[in-house]
């Protein structure tokens, strides 16, 4: 079994665990947290295993952090949909491990009385086809949104739309990965890692 949670990412001088959100009763974020190693700047990554992430979530920790964010929710390590938002309210959309998702995306026809079934015959082959094709197509627009948002965060990203959107469209056996390499591709400081004790 892969991830299935939370993967967000903000800058703040202050340990994102101290935003209001994570402490507040009810809403149980803030059980099983797993920080990943920080970014230069202030850029935080918190890795959420429990807890239901809504949408009025990611504006909230805009607002206590003062600086764009976003979230990946992670299925199974396999699909992410990650949605990015900035100080002005401009949201961005993109989902990563295309095929993956185009399988879970897919509608099943109304006259399908076994799903198992229905996923061993071409049609469904070809309707994930369609769908994988409608989703590489969101592709520039969702590259270009991501841009935005990485230089309204700040970062003096070198990438081209073009390097952005062949990763969007890459394929990796942990989504977790893909999302890392993405920060990185946007200019996000990379993570610095402690050296190793001799």
């Amino acid at each position: 079994m892969g991830f299935s949670g939370h993967l967000v990412f903000a800058r703040s001088e202050r340990p994102l665990l101290e935003a209001p959100l994570f402490g507040s009763t009810g809403l149980g974020l803030g059980g099983d947290v797993h920080e990943w190693q920080p970014r230069p700047g202030g850029w935080q990554t918190l890795q959420l295993e429990q807890g239901i992430w809504e949408d009025e979530h990611l504006p909230t920790l805009v607002e206590w952090t003062g600086a764009p964010a976003c979230v990946a929710d992670v299925s199974d390590s396999s699909i992410a949909l990650v949605t990015g938002l900035d100080t002005n309210g401009q949201r961005w959309q993109t989902w990563l491990n295309l095929d993956h998702a185009a399988a879970l995306l897919v509608e099943e026809p109304g006259d399908v009385d076994d799903v198992s079934v229905w996923m061993a015959t071409p049609e469904f082959e070809e309707a994930i086809g369609h769908k994988r094709a409608e989703l590489d197509a969101e592709v520039p627009t969702d590259a270009e949104g991501a841009l935005m948002w990485a230089s309204a965060a700040g970062v003096q990203t070198a990438a081209q739309q073009p390097r952005i959107e062949e990763l969007l469209r890459t394929q990796e056996t942990f989504v977790e990965e893909l999302f890392d390499a993405l920060l990185d591709e946007l200019g996000f400081p990379e993570t610095v890692h402690p050296a190793p004790q001799p």
